[in-house]
């Protein structure tokens, strides 16, 4: 019995710090000069894409940025268990 209780915390203090879950990966490079500019669009989704809002598009991004010229693009990804999802699209360049 005790064994299972230790069982049941274990498995919920690992579910607690897994439920957040940040990544960010590149998406697409250019041979445009990296530049000192940095813009940045997102997008939520709840509920598993049932509402979603925002824009996180490229074009966005670089109207934020006032970037004319894209070199990089990153896609930073936080996902709560599905239940909150947002997406924020990076992009640098001149």
């Amino acid at each position: 019995m005790r064994v299972t209780k230790n069982l049941r915390a274990a498995l919920l203090a690992g579910l607690a710090l897994s439920a957040a879950c940040t990544t960010t990966r590149p998406f697409a490079v250019s041979s445009n000069p990296i530049g000192t500019k940095v813009g940045r669009a997102s997008s939520q989704a709840f509920l598993g894409g049932l509402l979603i809002g925002g824009d996180a598009s490229i074009q966005a991004a670089a109207k934020q940025g006032g970037i004319s010229r894209v070199a990089t693009v990153d896609v930073e990804t936080v996902n709560v268990f599905y239940i909150f999802i947002k997406r924020t699209t990076v992009v640098t360049g001149e």
